[in-house]
C-alpha cells in the first residue's frame, strides 16, 4: 500500500514539474546522478530531441565538458554552466546550466543562444555589405551631381542622359536595401520552422501566373512538368507560401535572365521516396563553371559581375533562397553543364496526411 502511494506520489510530482517547465522559454530537464533523464519539458525536446525519458543525457549532449563532470561526488553546492554547439545543420548554439538541487537530483536549463548568434553576426555582415555594396552607386551619383553643379553649359541632352543614369543607380541602390534587409531577416529567423502547412503548388503556381503577367518572358514559356508516379497524392509541406514564393520566383528569373533567348524554363516535379519531394528549375544557356558551384549562394558572389550588374542583379538573390530552405529544412543541389543545362534542384520534407 505504501509502495502504491509512494508510486503515485511520484507520478504526481512528475506532472507537476513538467507542468511548471512547460511554461518556461527555457529547457528544462531534471536527471539522477547517473543521468537518467527524469523530467523534460517541451522546449528541451524541440531543442536537443523527442522522447527524453529515462534516456542517458550523456548520450544525447555529448560535450567534453559534460562527459568530464561527476554526478554523484558533486555536493549540493554544485553549479556549472557551459555552451554547446549542436552537431546540425543549424549549428544551434546552446547554454547549458546544471545545479544539483538534491542528494540524487540535478537540474538542467537550457537556453537556445542560435538567434542571439545570428543577429550578431547579421549586424557585423549588415554593415560591412552596405558600406562595400553602396560606394559604387554613391560615387557615380555623387560623380555626376558634381558635374552638373560644376558646369553651366551641359546640354539637355547630355544632361538627360545624366540623370537616366542617376536614377537606374538610385533603383540599384532601393533595390539592394531591400535584399539586404530581406536575407538579413531570413538569417535571423532560420533556426525558427514554419508554422503552416501549404500545397507546393500554391508558391508555384503563383510563382508561373506572376512571370507570365510581367513580360520577362519572350521567345520562350514556362513549363511545369510532373514527373511523379502518383500524381494524385496531395504535397503538403511545412512552409510559409510568400517565402517559398520568393524562392521560386527567384530560381525561374535566374534561369530566364541567364538563360538562352529562344529555350523554355522548365519545372520538374519528382518523388523518389514517399517523405520527400524535389523540384528542379531547369534552364538552358552558358551555364556556371564548376568552379564556382559551391559559391553561388555566397552573398554578392557573381560568375560574372558586369553581367549580373546590366540585367539589374544584387548578387543576393540565391543567398535569399539558401537560407530560406534552411528554415524549410529543404536542401538545395546545383548541376551545370556548359552551354547546356543547368538544374536548381530542391528536396522537401513532405507531410503524410
Amino acid at each position: 500500500m505504501n509502495l502504491k502511494k509512494s508510486n503515485l506520489k511520484k507520478k504526481k510530482t512528475s506532472k507537476y514539474l513538467v507542468d511548471v517547465g512547460n511554461i518556461l522559454e527555457d529547457g528544462f530537464i531534471l536527471i539522477n546522478n547517473s543521468g537518467r533523464v527524469l523530467v523534460s519539458n517541451k522546449v528541451s525536446q524541440e531543442l536537443i530531441g523527442k522522447n527524453l525519458l529515462n534516456k542517458n543525457i550523456l548520450n544525447i549532449i555529448k560535450s567534453p565538458d559534460f562527459k568530464s563532470l561527476n554526478f554523484e561526488k558533486s555536493n549540493k553546492k554544485y553549479d556549472h554552466s557551459f555552451v554547446h554547439e549542436l552537431d546540425d545543420y543549424l549549428n544551434r548554439q546552446l547554454r547549458i546550466k546544471l545545479k544539483k538541487i538534491s542528494k540524487n537530483k540535478i537540474l538542467l536549463t537550457i537556453t537556445d543562444l542560435t538567434l542571439q548568434r545570428n543577429l550578431e553576426k547579421i549586424r557585423r555582415d549588415f554593415v560591412a555589405n552596405v558600406s562595400h555594396e553602396l560606394r559604387s552607386p554613391l560615387t557615380i551619383l555623387s560623380g555626376f551631381v558634381e558635374t552638373m553643379l560644376n558646369d553651366d553649359k551641359i546640354d539637355k541632352t547630355t544632361l538627360k542622359k545624366f540623370l537616366n543614369i542617376m536614377n537606374e543607380e538610385s533603383k540599384r541602390m532601393n533595390t539592394l536595401i531591400d535584399d539586404i534587409l530581406s536575407l538579413s531577416k531570413v538569417e535571423s529567423e532560420e533556426h525558427i520552422s514554419p508554422s503552416t502547412t501549404i500545397s507546393i503548388f500554391e508558391p508555384i503556381n503563383s510563382v508561373i501566373s506572376t512571370i507570365k503577367k510581367s513580360g520577362l518572358l519572350k521567345n520562350n514559356n514556362l513549363i511545369l512538368i510532373d514527373d511523379r508516379v502518383d500524381k494524385n497524392q496531395s504535397l503538403i509541406v511545412e512552409a510559409d507560401f510568400l517565402e517559398l514564393t520568393q524562392v521560386f520566383y527567384n530560381l525561374i528569373e535566374n534561369g530566364i535572365k541567364y538563360g538562352n533567348s529562344n529555350s523554355d524554363i522548365l519545372i520538374k516535379l519528382d518523388q523518389m521516396k514517399t517523405n520527400e519531394l524535389m523540384v528542379s528549375v531547369i534552364n538552358e544557356g552558358e551555364g556556371i563553371p564548376e568552379k564556382y558551384i559551391d559559391r553561388v549562394t555566397e552573398r554578392f558572389f557573381r560568375v560574372d559581375k558586369a553581367r549580373s550588374r546590366k540585367i539589374g542583379g544584387t548578387g543576393l538573390g540565391l543567398a535569399i533562397v539558401k537560407h530560406i530552405l534552411i528554415k524549410h529544412r529543404a536542401e538545395l543541389s546545383i548541376r551545370s553543364d556548359q552551354n547546356k543545362q543547368t538544374i536548381f534542384s530542391i528536396t522537401f520534407p513532405i507531410l503524410k496526411i
